[in-house]
């Protein structure tokens, strides 16, 4: 029997996603296409409200295969390859349903990458990572020149590509490129009681919510604060608006319809 790539498991209205090519989980095209159909699928089942995003063992991904790269030697191929992961990417940032990455320890290269496109980052203590494509006459190809910019601003992520240094899970999160991190045993406690969190809020606010933070990225301010007063407009016709102001004037906790 050939090993699942990618291990999905769903409990708790949360989907468990899993890169499993120990040890070191790299994004072979093979890979890359599990993890297109795993996002695929979980995007339309309604048993899921939240995707946690992992790797199996001590590593979370330690980017693509060098060994697939030393076959990519035309413009038109790079091209190619690069656009097929940031297809995947581009699909895990537009998610309609918050995905959290559990960094469980190196996230590099593409592993940096993938992680970047999820909405929340939480790493184990001792987690390194860095994009350092540059070590290979290379550059991040599936989006870190555009998203880490993003996140921690234009000259430090300057810094770590044209270095191509790693940082420690600690500093990454004094740059805001990680949320929170943890003792590598509460690793999987903390995303589930994040997961926990966002699962108590209405389906629709969330869904709203994550449509209007992904406006404001890709627009001019202005496009972006009209298309969140659009969004705030919508829900304050839905049930779980009513509901939600209700029971906090009623001092009790909501019970969301979704």
């Amino acid at each position: 029997m050939v090993q699942q790539l990618v291990n999905v498991d769903i409990g708790g209205q949360v989907a468990w996603v899993r890169l499993n090519h120990p040890p070191a989980n790299l994004l072979t095209s093979a890979m890359l296409k599990e993890l297109d159909r795993a996002f695929g699928a979980l995007e339309g089942d309604t048993r899921v409200r939240v995707v946690v995003l992992t790797g199996t063992g001590t590593v979370f991904c330690a980017g693509a295969d060098i060994n697939e790269l030393t076959t990519v030697n035309t413009a038109l191929a790079g091209s190619e390859f690069a656009g097929r992961g940031q297809a995947l990417l581009n699909r895990i940032e537009r998610y309609d349903k918050p995905v959290i990455a559990a960094i469980n320890g190196t996230c590099v290269g593409g592993g940096l990458e993938l992680v970047l496109a999820c909405h929340i980052r939480v790493a184990a203590a001792g987690a390194v990572l860095g994009l350092p494509e540059v070590k290979l006459g290379l550059i991040p190809g599936f989006g870190g020149t555009q998203r880490l910019p993003r996140i921690v601003g234009p000259s430090k992520a300057a810094e770590l590509i044209l270095t191509g240094a790693t940082i420690a899970a600690q500093d990454a999160v004094a740059l805001g490129l990680v949320n929170r991190v943890v003792l590598p045993a509460e690793l999987l406690r903390e995303a589930e009681a994040l997961a926990g969190d966002i699962k108590a809020r209405g389906r629709l606010a969330i869904q709203c919510a994550l449509r209007a933070i992904r406006s404001g990225l890709d627009s001019p301010l202005a496009v972006g604060l009209a298309r969140e007063a659009e969004l705030f407009g919508e829900l304050c016709e839905s049930p779980d608006k009513k509901e939600g102001t209700r029971a906090f004037l009623e001092k009790r906790e909501p019970k969301f319809e979704g």
